[in-house]
């Protein structure tokens, strides 16, 4: 599976570290703001051994047209920003590339051109892509249908440059149909992602809790989440239309 990378900042580092220490995958190139790096090997700028191409590439030396063109590949992930979509989208859909987009804050027109994308090729987005913090949403709605009187509160905690709500947060409380009142949020340090979500019984208390102690924990959840989407047709994915069926596996 060939790969290309939107986004070289510090967790578009540890995606990258992640898909260049993946057997299965290829990563044929990182497309970046910033031309300081052009024409560098992603690999040799982290340290890694692997035989991937992984050039490092900016609007400065190459156009999407151009680059999708001479660099084909079968995936794009995208942990640019909002604004990306808009740089590549369009081309990448006619050339049926499938789109995963680790985006925490889309507004509606850019969600809109997601789904427009989504008529052409496979588009799949999750504001948090790890897989922990989709097992977390997925349970966190079940025990709200055991319970559905119980008492919710989200809290989320980040490092403390952070701006505005997690989306991962609010993608909990829309799931749960929740105020975003609902949401506490901390900022503290270098906290690099934790979400945890509190239900308040009359007489005890259940606490679901995932922490990512490392920005690679993203990297593990793109790559989940592309090899989940291959031979899937067009259309627009989040992350609970890969883990459904496992949900609807009976346990024996």
């Amino acid at each position: 599976m060939k790969v290309g990378l939107m986004g070289f900042g510090k967790t578009g580092r540890s995606v990258a570290s992640v898909i260049l220490a993946a057997k299965d995958c290829s990563l044929e190139w990182i497309y970046r703001r910033g031309s300081a790096l052009d024409h560098r090997s992603a690999s040799e700028f982290l340290g890694i051994e692997s035989a991937d191409r992984a050039t490092i590439l900016s609007p400065s030396s190459i156009d999407v047209d151009t680059l999708l063109e001479q660099h084909p590949v079968d995936i794009i992930i995208d942990f640019s920003s909002s604004e990306g979509i808009w740089t590549y989208g369009d081309q990448a859909a006619e050339r049926g590339i499938t789109i995963v987009s680790a985006i925490s804050h889309y507004n509606s027109e850019e969600i809109g051109f997601l789904r427009k994308l989504a008529l052409l090729t496979t588009v799949f987005w999750s504001p948090n892509i790890t897989l922990g913090v989709n097992y977390l949403l997925f349970s966190a709605r079940l025990l709200q249908k055991i319970a559905p009187e119980v008492d919710i509160e989200i809290v989320e905690e980040h490092f403390s440059n952070k701006q505005g709500v997690s989306g991962t947060a609010v993608k909990i409380a829309n799931a749960l149909e929740l105020e975003h009142e609902k949401i506490n949020s901390i900022r503290a340090g270098g906290i690099v992602g934790k979400h945890e979500v509190i239900f308040g019984f009359p007489f005890q208390t259940v606490r679901l809790v995932h922490e990512s102690i490392s920005r690679e924990a993203f990297g593990n959840g793109a790559l989940f989440a592309a090899r989940h989407l291959s031979g899937k047709p067009a259309g627009f994915y989040k992350f609970e239309d890969l883990l459904a069926p496992y949900f609807a596996q009976q346990i024996a």
